[in-house]
C-alpha cells in the first residue's frame, strides 16, 4: 500500500512538472507574454481603443523570403503539439482517442460529416456574436484594434493565412484542450475546474488584445470546454477554430473595405 502511494506520488509530481514543461514550450509562455504585453499598453499615454494588436505580420520584406519565414513559422510551430501527441501516445491504446481524435463514433463518412457540419455550427455560434462583441469592448475601449492581417497580397497570402489558421486552431484545441484535460483528470481534478482553468488560459494568452480580447476568449473557452466534455472530440473545436480564424484572416481586407470606420487600424 505504501509502494503504491509513494508510486501515484511519483506520477503525480511526473505529470506537473510535464504539464509545466509543455505549456512553457507552447501557450503558458504566450500568456506570460501578454500579461506583459498588457501591462506595457495600459501604461502607454495612448489610450488601449487608439492601439493595434497585429497577429499576422510580414517576416522579411522580399516576398520569396517572407514565404519561407512564413512556412517555417508554420512547421515550427505545431511541434508543441507533436509532442503531446508523442506523449499521449506512449500510453495504452488507443491512442488517437486520448486527444479526442480517431474514428468517430458509427465511423464512415457519415461520422466525419457530422463533425465537421458540428464544427461549422460551433464556429457560428461563437464567431457571429463574437464579432459584435470585439466591436462594443472596442467601442468602450478596452480593447485594442485588432488586425488579423499585416501581408501583402501575393499569390501564397491567402494559402498561408489558411495555414496559420489551422496551426492555432490545432495548436490550441489539442493541448490547451484535449492534452490539458486528460493530464488534468489523471491528476484527480474535477470537469469544472478543469473547463475554467482551460479558458482562463485561453484568455490569458489573447490579453495581448485587451481585456475584451480576454473576456470574449474566456467564453469560448467555456463553450469549447463543454463541447469537448459532452461529445469527448477534439475534431468539431479544430474545424470551428479553424473557420473562424479563416474567416477572420482572410475576410478582414473585405471588412475593411465594406466598415473601414469599424474595423480599419488605428492610427
Amino acid at each position: 500500500m505504501r509502494l503504491q502511494s509513494a508510486r501515484t506520488r511519483r506520477l503525480r509530481t511526473r505529470l506537473r512538472w510535464e504539464i509545466g514543461i509543455v505549456l512553457a514550450l507552447s501557450f503558458g509562455a504566450s500568456a506570460v507574454y501578454a500579461i506583459v504585453s498588457i501591462v506595457e499598453r495600459v501604461t502607454r499615454d495612448t489610450a488601449l481603443a487608439s492601439q493595434t494588436a497585429t497577429i499576422n505580420r510580414p517576416l522579411a520584406e522580399r516576398p520569396e523570403f517572407d514565404l519561407v519565414y512564413q512556412l517555417l513559422g508554420f512547421a515550427f510551430g505545431i511541434a508543441p503539439v507533436a509532442l503531446v501527441a508523442f506523449l499521449l501516445w506512449q500510453g495504452p491504446r488507443p491512442h488517437l482517442s486520448r486527444l479526442g481524435l480517431g474514428a468517430p463514433a458509427g465511423g464512415g463518412r457519415l461520422g466525419w460529416l457530422r463533425e465537421v457540419g458540428g464544427g461549422v455550427g460551433l464556429a457560428a455560434l461563437i464567431g457571429i456574436p463574437g464579432i459584435g462583441f470585439y466591436l462594443l469592448t472596442k467601442w468602450i475601449g478596452i480593447n485594442t484594434t485588432v488586425v488579423p492581417t499585416e501581408l501583402d497580397a501575393y499569390w501564397w497570402t491567402v494559402p498561408v493565412l489558411v495555414l496559420q489558421a489551422l496551426k492555432a486552431a490545432l495548436g490550441e484545441e489539442l493541448i490547451v484542450v484535449a492534452y490539458l484535460f486528460e493530464r488534468l483528470k489523471r491528476l484527480g481534478v474535477g470537469p469544472v475546474a478543469t473547463v475554467v482553468s482551460s479558458a482562463l488560459l485561453r484568455g490569458g494568452y489573447h490579453l495581448y488584445q485587451g481585456f475584451g480580447g480576454f473576456v470574449g476568449n474566456v467564453i469560448m473557452g467555456l463553450v469549447f470546454g463543454w463541447a469537448y466534455l459532452r461529445w469527448g472530440r477534439s475534431v468539431p473545436l479544430i474545424v470551428a477554430h479553424w473557420v473562424m480564424n479563416i474567416v477572420s484572416f482572410a475576410g478582414y481586407p473585405l471588412a475593411i473595405a465594406l466598415w473601414p470606420q469599424l474595423f480599419a487600424a488605428a492610427t
